[in-house]
């Protein structure tokens, strides 16, 4: 009798620790570090907010804070996310507010995004630092669908991890065949943004990944600057460079270069042949690099290369918006949001 009372004990213990939150695994992250976490994640917080963007799109509701604030583009897209507290970035400004983090009490924290000098350290210090596991995943352009696999097994969700990673699998696959059509034939671009216009997007830097993918980048520098800012340069050098077409950041200064004489010397603005990116709920060309730089993948293949793309741009873009925003994007909203992203044909 009493053996079969503390059997059924130990069955309902069991199935109550996982609610307790005491039930645990182990998971060894992108940084070789063997971390304790809940077999049952409920509640996370982004590191930063490359992992934030990828994080909404398998698990919007176990969000316990956000990283960075979305913009107010993002305002129509992110549901009762943008009410989130904000408590700040482990890198980059290093805003990170770890008395508030803690008291948000998340299961654990995901750090996602390439692997830094010292990532082990780090993750290792803050874990120590909060109690709260702390784990790093590894992603990068073409990556982004392991790192989803992962997630799926961090977070109890391969189901929907997995849709995600095939998604980002079609779409680079896609990509690529695309190219190959393309051939030699590549379209010269520069991508200019500053309050100025004069910082590019530098041919080999990580932000221009996406870039460097489909067309002939003009912007080779010396010392290729791998953050969202770019590399400075003058008018001269671009003038130098003379691509076939620019492709302006949200808030430059595609709006006033057609009056401007300077600017006018370059033939992709006296042929017309600049277009603005995409904002809503963010750069479609990155900034964070993460990604979103799908869209920008989906949108310049299908302008820099109509004949080679067989797919509807309307069709494709509210694909993503679904999958990765969980937010229905309609005609007049994808109409808004391409309005200066098109080349004149």
């Amino acid at each position: 009798m009493f053996k079969k009372f503390l059997a059924l004990f130990l069955s309902v213990a069991l199935l109550c620790l996982p609610l307790l939150g005491l039930a645990e695994t182990i998971f060894t992250d992108d940084a070789g570090r063997a971390v304790s976490v809940p077999i049952s994640v409920e509640r996370f917080s982004p590191s930063g907010p490359l992992s934030q963007i990828m994080l909404f799109a398998i698990a919007p509701e176990r969000f316990t804070n956000l990283a960075s604030a979305w913009t107010s583009a993002a305002a129509p897209y992110m549901g009762d996310s943008m009410n989130l507290n904000v408590l700040g970035n482990l890198y980059g400004s290093s805003t990170l507010n770890l008395e508030e983090l803690a008291a948000a009490d998340p299961q654990v924290i995901i750090d996602i995004g390439e692997p830094k000098s010292g990532i082990a350290e780090d993750m290792d210090a803050l874990q120590t630092q909060l109690g709260i596991p702390t784990v790093h995943i590894s992603a990068d352009f073409r990556t982004f669908a392991d790192a989803y696999r992962k997630l799926g097994v961090l977070l109890d969700a391969a189901e929907s991890a997995e849709i995600l990673a095939l998604y980002c699998e079609e779409i680079l696959a896609r990509t690529d065949a695309i190219m190959e059509q393309v051939g030699e034939n590549r379209i010269s671009i520069l991508y200019c943004l500053g309050d100025d216009g004069l910082s590019v997007l530098a041919n080999g830097s990580y932000p221009a990944e996406l870039i460097d993918m489909i067309s002939e980048n003009k912007a080779v520098v010396d010392n290729p600057v791998n953050k969202g800012t770019g590399n400075t340069v003058d008018m001269e050098q671009l003038l130098v460079w003379d691509p076939e077409v620019i492709i302006f950041a949200p808030d430059s200064v595609y709006a006033t270069v057609s009056n401007d004489p300077l600017w006018q010397d370059l033939r992709a603005i006296s042929s017309g042949n600049y277009i603005e990116t995409p904002l809503g709920p963010l750069n479609w060309m990155g900034f964070p690099s993460s990604v979103q730089r799908y869209l920008g993948l989906i949108w310049l293949s299908n302008t820099l290369y109509p004949d080679q793309c067989d797919y509807d741009l309307y069709t494709e873009i509210a694909r993503y918006y679904d999958l990765f925003y969980h937010h229905e994007l309609t005609q007049e909203q994808f109409d808004a949001l391409m309005v200066h992203s098109y080349l004149p044909i």
